[in-house]
């Protein structure tokens, strides 16, 4: 199936594609950016694609389209792939409102076509092994998760000095996974409550956030995104009725992409070490391992590795075979509706009932 990809700066060049060219039945078949440099590197990496200027001009040349381009132009772009006929793609999030991501699930749903969400992160290795170790903690009464980074210069660009219509800031952006993991595991949410900040110099997006989530079950998710966070927390804490689960430090498989990696390179084997210090496509080293216990004694626990491949081998079971996507939209749509109301609690200070999704 011929792929065209819409955008080429962080997620399409170091995400989209690499695992696109990494999945067989795919064939990424044009690229869309402006940016000469950009373009330069399509030409380098993926000699097979076109380059070409606009988005309209993917709809003759692809079979499935991926829309990894600024948060604001993900709804307008995914309506016109779905009129044109298209499966689509969206990088996360879907949609800045709930009601925006609804009416673009309503409109993939009339066309009887495919629509998903790249929500990579749940196929991180720590959350796979955290899903596995579920019925041995017991009763989970508090998820402790964080993605905090210690970037006290901005980087610059729309999701830091764009302002709220570009839907940057890290409420939507590491909050997006954060929300979506939650969501898996300990399911809907009855209420929300958030803090959101902007602590650096010269940035209109909030780059500090917590959000507070009660699930319906009784779980409640203590959720941290940051931007400025000078001494990083643990990556997951998981408080059980019989255990506990604490992992520090970040999924490997990031870290690979970036240095140009791919999990489907020849040479990236058990027994190959990456500058990650793994040992096969996602796999973390021991010294990285979580650990599961309770009153003071714990043991290490080996992590699942981590499969992102996973993500693009869905989505041509979807359009081959008639399997499910990858990540049904409805729960994209759900997340960003916590997300909104996330937004709404940290504006008013106040805690934000959600309705019943059956409601």
């Amino acid at each position: 199936m011929r792929v065209g990809l819409a955008g080429f700066g962080p997620a399409g060049s170091f995400f989209h594609a690499p695992l696109i060219a990494a999945t067989p039945g795919l064939r990424l078949a044009a690229v869309v950016t402006r940016d000469p440099a950009r373009a330069e590197r399509v030409r380098a990496d993926h000699p097979g694609a076109d380059v070409v200027p606009a988005a309209d001009d993917l709809w003759d040349r692809c079979d499935l389209v991926v829309i990894a381009t600024p948060n604001r132009t993900h709804v307008p772009l995914a309506t016109e792939a779905l009129k044109a006929g298209l499966p689509v793609v969206v990088d996360k999030p879907l949609a800045g409102a709930a009601a925006e991501a609804r009416d673009l699930v309503r409109l993939a749903r009339d066309r009887g076509l495919m629509l998903t969400v790249f929500q990579n992160r749940r196929w991180d290795g720590d959350f796979l092994t955290l899903r596995r170790l579920l019925p041995e903690l017991g009763e989970v009464h508090r998820f402790e998760s964080r993605f905090e980074r210690w970037r006290p210069v901005p980087k610059g660009g729309w999701r830091e000095s764009g302002g709220p219509e570009e839907i940057g800031g890290t409420l939507y952006d590491l909050g997006s996974h954060l929300v979506d993991q939650a969501l898996r595991l300990f399911g809907p949410v009855s209420h929300v409550y958030a803090e959101s900040d902007v602590r650096r110099a010269g940035i209109r997006n909030d780059d500090d956030a917590f959000v507070a989530l009660t699930h319906r079950n009784g779980t409640r998710s203590h959720l941290w995104m940051s931007a400025v966070a000078a001494d990083l927390g643990p990556r997951f804490r998981v408080l059980g009725s019989r255990a506990s689960y604490v992992k520090w430090g970040l999924d490997p498989q990031e870290e690979a992409l970036r240095a140009g990696e791919r999990p489907d390179a020849a040479d990236f084997g058990p027994g190959r070490s990456s500058g990650a210090g793994t040992t096969g496509w996602g796999a973390e080293s021991s010294e990285r391992w979580g650990t599961l216990g309770a009153g003071g004694e714990a043991r290490p626990v080996p992590t699942e590795p981590g499969a992102y491949q996973r993500f693009y081998e869905g989505v041509v079971a979807c359009l081959r075979d008639g399997a499910p996507p990858p990540v049904e939209p409805d729960d994209a749509a759900e997340t960003i509706a916590v997300l909104e109301a996330a937004a709404l609690s940290a504006a008013r200070g106040e805690v934000v009932a959600l309705p019943d999704r059956e409601e």
